[in-house]
């Protein structure tokens, strides 16, 4: 089984939200994807050892296994390149935490392509197609997508100050990084 990009958004959610048990249907409306869609990514993320079941439904993300993807693979397995200049949502280095840590011009911070959004810049794919509109209902997803996209997308410095920012979130503090 392949895994895909849209179990990495399924996983931030839920840790975005430690304190929720999420069915695949409360997963599928806040995602804007099918319940089958969510179901088979959870699967996924089961099998690639990004997540364990608990069965009857209930599931949770590995915190460790999936800080070492996105660590070391995500910028491999799911390569983000920039493309033209577009209004978006802002994502990277132009959302805490990282904002405020890496200085860069108005025009520099990369953005989800999306016609509500408020920012101007280089338009940057995201790793799913509802992304933008999830992240501008979720402020706490919206962070860890953001940082995922520093992952996928930076530099090393920018790379590794999002590593260090990612395990912090993922309560994986002790990990190598």
């Amino acid at each position: 089984m392949e895994l895909k990009p849209q179990e990495l958004l399924i996983l931030l959610k839920a840790i975005a939200h430690p304190e929720r048990r999420f069915t695949y249907a409360a997963l599928a409306k806040e995602l804007s994807m099918s319940s089958a869609e969510v179901h088979a990514s959870v699967k996924r993320a089961v099998n690639a050892g990004l997540a364990v079941s608990r069965g009857r439904g209930h599931w949770s993300p590995i915190r460790p296994a999936l800080f070492e993807f996105l660590q070391h693979g995500v910028r491999y397995a799911f390569p983000a390149t920039l493309g033209p200049i577009k209004r978006g949502v802002a994502t990277s280095f132009g959302v805490e935490p990282l904002a405020s840590q890496l200085s860069a011009g108005q025009e520099e911070v990369p953005v989800w392509a999306y016609p509500e959004g408020l920012h101007k810049g280089p338009s940057l794919s995201p790793i799913y197609r509802t992304v933008p509109q999830a992240a501008l209902s979720d402020p706490a997803l919206h962070r860890l997508l953001a940082l995922l996209d520093a992952l996928r997308l930076g530099r090393a410095r920018e790379r590794d100050i999002a590593a260090r920012c990612m395990a912090k979130e993922l309560g994986v503090i002790n990990a190598a990084i």
